[in-house]
């Protein structure tokens, strides 16, 4: 499966335990800021109760989050290994975080933003 929009890949966001990937992603947030693809793997990684293993969310997204979050979601050797600690980290302490971590339709401005930049990318290659 291959997601074309974010209101799609909301929409799998709403299906799935969505608390889980909402604290990770607020965690990853805490503490890189700057980070919108990382905190938007956070996100997206949980998807794959769905789909099927880490890889079923990598490849969902890939098209329209682009290559980073990709790599990161499948925590393959691509990705920063720093990154992909600090996403391992975020959802192992999302397990037990005892926050409120927001609703899930804040996120949908920072998802928007990460696909309109892979878009733009894309073009340009």
């Amino acid at each position: 499966m291959e997601l074309r929009s974010v209101e799609e890949l909301m929409d799998l966001l709403y299906a799935c335990r969505h608390q889980r990937a909402l604290r990770a992603a607020a965690l990853l947030r805490r503490r890189r800021p700057a980070d919108k693809e990382l905190q938007v793997a956070g996100l997206v990684h949980g998807i794959g109760e769905l789909l099927g293993p880490a890889d079923g969310a990598a490849h969902a997204v890939r098209h329209l989050l682009g290559e980073r979050v990709y790599h990161l979601v499948r925590g393959d050797r691509t990705a920063a290994a720093d990154d992909v600690l600090r996403l391992r980290q975020a959802d192992e302490e999302s397990r037990t975080a005892g926050f409120d971590a927001g609703v899930l339709e804040d996120w949908r401005t920072v998802l928007e933003l990460v696909a309109a930049s892979n878009s733009r990318l894309g073009a340009v290659d």
